[in-house]
């Protein structure tokens, strides 16, 4: 019997596991519970993904994908006229707004890295886009400190199942970005004056 061609397979696997792990965790994602959910053959899943491993790097990744979608979609980080720490939180407020099962599953699949070694890579590179969009707008040093501040926040978030607080996220974003200098003391420079204890 002739192999019937199924292009989309492959990505249906994909969705599947995602599936899966939104229903059972990680605890339950095998090749066989997959298969079922995406209505293979067993032997299908193995043939895309040889470990567990590879399936859930895949799965992370397109977790990863669908993040840099929704950021990619807010022109306004981009925009250096902007204020940075308003528009970093309206994105927290945008990504955990409604049903939060798709943000819960990407930071279940993130944080499965620390027990599978193979996930590690996919994992940072998230962290690393995410932090080199910011740099655009900052330093490198306080891009990556905006990164961990954000994923913690929203880790706090669906660990207590509270309310995204925007304003909170705002104001300690702010305290993260470094001012520019104010007016007055750019006038002074201008002016050869001397900067206080100088």
């Amino acid at each position: 019997m002739a192999r019937r061609y199924d292009p989309e397979r492959r990505q249906r696997i994909i969705d599947a596991a995602i599936r899966v792990v939104a229903a059972k965790g990680i605890a339950g994602l095998s090749h066989r519970s997959v298969a079922a959910e995406a209505d293979v053959p067993l032997g299908s899943t193995t043939y895309h993904f040889k470990t567990l491993d590879e399936l859930l790097v895949a799965a992370l990744r397109q977790a990863n994908e669908g993040f840099a979608k929704t950021v990619a979609a807010r022109g306004a980080l981009r925009d250096p006229d902007t204020d940075l720490a308003a528009d970093l939180a309206a994105l927290g407020r945008e990504w955990l707004a409604g049903d939060r099962t798709g943000v819960e599953v990407e930071y279940e699949l993130y944080l499965a890295a620390l027990r599978r070694p193979a996930l590690r890579p996919v994992a940072d590179e998230w962290g690393r886009d995410f932090a080199d969009l910011l740099a655009r707008r900052t330093d490198p040093v306080t891009a990556r400190a905006l990164v961990a501040l954000i994923d913690g926040i929203c880790l706090q978030v669906l660990l207590t199942g509270a309310p995204y607080d925007e304003e909170y996220a705002r104001e300690m974003l702010a305290r993260v970005i470094p001012r520019a200098p104010c007016s007055s003391d750019a006038l002074r420079g201008s002016r050869g004056g001397r900067a206080p204890g100088t």
